[in-house]
């Protein structure tokens, strides 16, 4: 059976009768020196860590709780990473599939259909994550082991918040991943990029001239932590859709100190505000980027509040240059919507974001071509995708080529390309992050056809086969292996 997990510590328990988590009882520095520690291991394949003796403070500190496709598939409810689109693809062909045919098929539907009514939130009363509730002058977000990542960094982050908003206008929750830098004992900025739900709150929150009210969960169940980062359809709820991951229904208990729901099962909890108005300067920070992103204006977030178990533990995460526990993260969205992708561009065969490109930049697609342009179409198709409106280039190849194998993908692309005819140059929005562009959050993107072409196409010459032997001798120098070698 797949795993499930109700809450960090079961998910720490699981990870650590496997041999997948390491405890550091050594005193370790919150500044710099833990980073340099994670991403030695995370470089090496290695476990999650949990440092129990952080200088500075009497929380433990876990990080690279992700750092590996075996640890995020365990941690959204699969045995195995080949697991994670049959999830999506069980969901999509449930809801949207039609009526099943067959008492069989209806029975199994039926079945389905009860476990999707089991996995909406569900509030609750009291809740672990009060346990201590701090307010007034007892806030101060110095108790908590918080890293500086790098060198240059402008301070203190936390990096791994699931920051809980509603729409002032409709009522409708956003849960997202924000980085937030510490500026005193109880106010962070609140890294609110132009194109995220949290930022659309918030503008909407300065027109109403209105505070935002939010509530920040630190280690929450793996499956809530990982769906504040997915590319979620407008509209569609981060806990519903991380109940539907781990199988069971995400616990939600109201703030102390605001109208805001959390999960019930977090580790600690921040509570508080941002004023309409009210910014402060943000950055610089080491981003997944393998670059600093530089300084701007971002609003500050009041902590009225700070919630927390007995014997919490802070749950972070450092990002940089490629692989780093995100990459994984990032992987498993690709894998888990690749469905979603399909059921919007359906003749996409498969799609890779190499760590090459840190998510936003490059994309590789594979394509079952049916008529001439078809590669353009499916670049077009994909810019119109929700964030994959910020990729900088996409490659299109024939679906009988491996997307993830970028070597494969470089091969056909450097083989198959006429530069002048094959390349498609458009402007539009690209990731706040990307400081090769001309102007914030504008700029660039290219296209690039790497599929065989054809006549239609105004491909005027015969394309070339590819070199390949033929079955038959493949069949007899395997079976005439050892007689060869004499081994």
């Amino acid at each position: 059976m797949p795993p499930t997990f109700k809450d960090l510590r079961e998910f720490i328990g699981f990870l650590e009768e496997r041999g997948e988590l390491q405890r550091i009882t050594a005193p370790v520095d919150p500044e710099l020196e833990i980073t340099e520690i994670t991403d030695r291991v995370t470089k090496a394949g290695g476990p999650a860590l949990l440092f129990e003796n952080v200088q500075g403070s009497e929380v433990p500190l876990l990080i690279n709780t992700f750092g590996s496709e075996q640890r995020t598939a365990w941690a959204l409810g699969s045995d195995t990473w080949e697991e994670l689109p049959q999830k999506l693809e069980s969901l999509l062909g449930i809801v949207l599939g039609g009526p099943p045919e067959g008492i069989g098929a209806k029975l199994q539907a039926g079945g389905e259909l009860l476990k999707l009514a089991r996995i909406a939130p569900k509030a609750v009363d009291a809740a672990p994550c009060q346990e201590v509730v701090l307010t007034g002058d007892e806030v101060d977000l110095g108790m908590l082991p918080i890293i500086k990542c790098w060198p240059l960094d402008a301070g203190k982050y936390i990096t791994l918040p699931l920051v809980c908003s509603y729409d002032p206008n409709t009522g409708k929750r956003n849960v997202g991943c924000y980085r937030m830098q510490v500026l005193s004992k109880n106010t962070t900025a609140m890294h609110w990029q132009r194109h995220k739900g949290g930022r659309e709150h918030y503008d909407d929150s300065v027109e109403k001239k209105e505070r935002l009210q939010l509530a920040v969960a630190l280690g929450a169940e793996p499956a809530a932590v990982y769906s504040g980062t997915a590319p979620l359809p407008q509209g569609i709820d981060e806990f519903l859709f991380a109940g539907f991951l781990r199988g069971g229904a995400v616990q939600l208990v109201k703030g102390k100190t605001v109208d805001v729901m959390v999960p019930a099962n977090s580790e600690i909890v921040l509570e508080g505000y941002v004023e309409p108005g009210e910014f402060a300067t943000e950055g610089p920070f080491g981003d997944h980027t393998g670059y600093y992103s530089t300084a701007d204006e971002y609003p500050v977030f009041h902590v009225t509040a700070i919630t927390h178990r007995r014997d919490p533990i802070y749950v972070t995460i450092i990002v940089g240059r490629p692989p780093m526990e995100d990459l994984y993260m990032g992987k498993a969205t690709e894998r888990i919507f690749l469905p979603l992708i399909k059921m919007m561009v359906p003749e996409v065969a498969d799609i890779a974001l190499p760590d090459e490109g840190v998510f936003h930049n490059i994309v590789f697609v594979a394509i079952k071509k049916r008529f001439p342009g078809h590669a353009r179409k499916t670049m077009y198709a994909l810019w119109s995708l929700h964030q994959m409106m910020c990729v900088k280039l996409i490659v299109v190849v024939d679906d009988d080529i491996d997307v993830q194998n970028t070597s494969e993908v470089l091969f056909r692309m450097g083989n198959n390309v006429d530069w002048k005819r094959d390349t498609v140059i458009v402007e539009g929005p690209v990731d706040s992050l990307d400081h090769a562009a001309p102007l914030p959050n504008y700029g660039g993107k290219m296209g690039v056809d790497a599929t065989r072409k054809t006549a239609e196409e105004g491909f005027t010459r015969e394309w070339p086969a590819d070199i390949e032997m033929s079955p038959e001798i493949t069949g007899r120098v395997t079976r005439r292996w050892r007689e060869y070698f004499q081994v």
